[in-house]
C-alpha cells in the first residue's frame, strides 16, 4: 500500500474506534442525569440505584473515549499536516470552543458529581450532572462543525491559496451541521437505549427470582432504554431524510453512491438489496427488491425528480474540477494521474443499508422489550436476554456505518466543494496526506492499532467487571451496628472509583 492508502487506514481505524466510545457517553450521561433527577424529585431508592449503576459504566466509558480522543488531534499534524495547513484557519475556532468550552465544562463538573456524593446538596449535585452532560453535547456539535464544513464550506473566503474564515456564525450554523447534530445526538441515544435493554434484560432473566431486591432497577431501566430507543428511531428517520435532502444538493456523486444508481432515472427508484456487483457498469441489473420512486423523494420530497447516476456526474465532475491531479510531486504516484470522482461503491451502497438496517432492528428489540414487559410482566425465556445482549452491537453497528458511508462517499475529496461557494474552496485526500516514509506511517499505523486493542481488552473488562456485579457493586457497602460512625470516608467516596 502507498502512503495516501495507508494513512487513511490509520485515520479510519482510529477514529472509528473512537467513535464506539462517543456515541454511548452522549446518550448515557443525558440518561444518566434524568435517573437522578427523578430520584431527587421522587425520593424513590430505585432511581438512585439506577443512577449508580449506570453512572459506573458512563465513566468507565467516557474515560476511554478521552484517551483514545486525544490521538485523534494528533493525527492531523502526523500523517495530514497539508490538510492542517489548508484548513487550519476555519477549525481552529470550533476545536477551540470544544476544547476550552466543552471540554474544560464537562471535565470540571464530572469531577464534582463523581466527588460530591454527600457532600454536595443534592440539587447542587444534580446540577453538575446536567452541566456534564449538556457540555458533552455541546462538545458534539462544534466538532460535527468542524465535519460539517468539510462537507459543505461556507463562510470563509479564499485568500493565498487557502480559505480564511470572515464569519465564524456561518461555519456554526452551516446547514450541514444542523442536519448531522440531531441525526448524530439521535444515534447516540439509540445506543446508550440498546445499552440498557441489553444489560437490563440479562439482569433480569439472571435474577429472576420475584424475591430480588433490585428487580424493580433492571425493569425500569429496559423499559426506559427501550422506549428512548424507539424514540430515538424516529428521529434518525426524520432528521435521515433531511440529510438525504442536503446531500442531493450538496453532495449528488454520494446519492448517487449511496444507491450505486449508474444511469440517471426519472424517477428513480430505491434498491433494497442487490445480488452481484454494484460496480459493474450495467449495475442496474444486480438489483433486487426496488421500491419505485423513492430515491426520487428521499433526494427531494416528490415522486418526479430526476436523480443523476455516477456515469453523467463523472463528466460533470471533471468539467468543473479537472479530469486530472495537479503534475505536482507532493501527489507521489498520483501526479499527474487521472481522478477517479466514484466512491467504493460497494462500501457506499451496502454501508448505507446496514446503517438503516441495523437501526431498525435495534428499535425493533425495543418495540419486543416494551411488549414483553407491559403491565408488570418478566420475560422469562431464555432467548429474550440473549437477543437483547447480541442486539446491544446494532447501533454501534449502525452508527459506524453511517459514519464510513458518510467519508467515504465524499471522495476524493477530504473537503468537498460547495456547488454554491467560492471557487477553490476543496481539496483532494491526495493532496492532505503529509509527505512521510511508507515505514513511519507503518509504524505509527501498528503502534497506534495495537495501543487501541489493548485499550479495548481493558474497556471490555472492566464493563464486564461491573455489570456483572450489579447494583450491589456501586453502592456503599452495608455497615453493621458496631461499625464506628465517626469514619464515613468509605461511604461519600464509594461513587469515586
Amino acid at each position: 500500500m502507498d502512503i495516501l492508502e495507508l494513512a487513511r487506514w490509520q485515520f479510519g481505524i482510529t477514529t472509528v474506534y473512537h467513535f464506539l466510545m462517543v456515541p454511548l457517553t452522549i446518550g448515557l450521561s443525558v440518561l444518566v442525569a434524568g435517573m437522578q433527577s427523578a430520584w431527587v424529585r421522587t425520593g424513590d431508592v430505585r432511581y438512585l440505584k439506577m443512577t449508580k449503576f449506570w453512572g459506573k459504566l458512563l465513566l468507565v466509558n467516557f474515560a476511554m473515549g478521552v484517551v483514545t480522543g486525544i490521538v485523534q488531534e494528533f493525527q492531523f499534524g502526523m500523517t495530514w499536516n497539508a490538510y492542517s495547513r489548508f484548513v487550519g484557519d476555519v477549525f481552529g475556532a470550533p476545536l477551540a470552543m470544544e476544547g476550552l468550552v466543552a471540554f474544560f465544562v464537562e471535565s470540571t463538573f464530572l469531577g464534582l458529581w463523581i466527588f460530591g456524593w454527600d457532600r454536595l446538596p443534592k440539587r447542587v449535585h444534580l446540577a453538575c450532572a446536567w452541566a456534564f452532560s449538556l457540555a458533552t453535547i455541546a462538545s458534539a456539535y462544534f466538532i460535527l462543525a468542524a465535519n460539517s464544513w468539510m462537507q459543505h464550506p461556507v463562510g470563509v473566503e479564499f485568500t493565498d491559496g487557502r480559505p480564511t474564515m470572515n464569519s465564524i456564525w456561518a461555519v456554526l450554523t452551516n446547514n450541514t451541521v444542523l442536519a448531522a447534530f440531531p441525526h448524530t445526538i439521535a444515534g447516540a441515544f439509540s445506543v446508550a437505549a440498546a445499552f440498557l435493554v441489553g444489560i437490563a434484560a440479562w439482569h433480569l432473566w439472571r435474577r429472576r427470582a420475584a424475591a430480588d431486591e433490585h428487580r424493580a432497577v433492571w425493569r425500569s431501566s429496559l423499559r426506559l432504554g427501550a422506549w428512548v430507543g424507539v424514540v430515538a428511531f424516529g428521529a434518525l428517520v426524520v432528521s435521515g431524510d433531511v440529510q438525504g435532502k442536503l446531500m442531493f444538493e450538496q453532495q449528488p456523486m454520494k446519492m448517487a453512491s449511496a444507491e450505486a444508481l449508474c444511469h440517471t432515472e426519472e424517477p428513480a427508484s430505491f434498491s433494497i438489496l442487490a445480488v452481484g456487483d454494484v460496480t459493474d457498469e450495467n449495475c442496474e441489473s444486480v438489483k433486487t427488491f426496488t421500491v419505485p420512486a423513492l430515491l426520487s423523494f428521499l433526494a427531494h420530497g416528490d415522486l418526479t425528480t430526476e436523480v443523476k447516476g455516477v456515469q453523467d456526474l463523472v463528466g460533470e465532475y471533471q468539467e468543473r474540477y479537472g479530469t486530472h491531479y495537479p503534475d505536482d510531486p507532493v501527489l507521489g504516484e498520483l501526479a499527474g494521474k487521472p481522478i477517479d470522482y466514484v466512491p467504493n461503491l460497494p462500501v457506499t451502497y451496502w454501508g448505507f443499508r446496514a446503517m438503516i438496517g441495523f437501526g431498525a432492528l435495534s428499535a425493533g428489540i425495543g418495540v419486543l422489550a416494551l411488549w414483553l414487559t407491559r403491565r408488570g410482566r418478566i420475560p422469562e425465556s431464555r432467548w429474550f436476554p440473549r437477543l437483547s445482549l447480541l442486539g446491544i452491537a446494532l447501533p454501534f453497528a449502525a452508527n459506524s456505518a453511517g459514519w464510513i458511508f458518510t467519508e467515504m462517499g465524499r471522495q476524493p475529496f477530504v473537503v468537498v466543494p460547495n456547488p454554491t461557494g467560492l471557487d477553490g474552496v476543496w481539496m483532494f485526500t491526495a493532496q492532505a496526506v503529509s509527505r512521510l516514509s511508507t515505514g513511519e506511517v507503518w509504524a505509527s499505523l501498528l503502534s497506534l492499532t495495537t495501543v487501541y486493542l489493548a485499550l479495548g481488552v481493558v474497556e471490555v473488562f472492566l464493563l464486564r467487571k461491573y455489570v456483572r456485579g450489579g447494583v450491589d457493586g456501586v453502592l456503599p457497602p452495608k455497615r453493621s451496628a458496631t461499625d464506628d460512625d465517626s469514619d464515613s470516608t468509605d461511604d461519600a467516596l464509594a461513587f469515586a472509583y
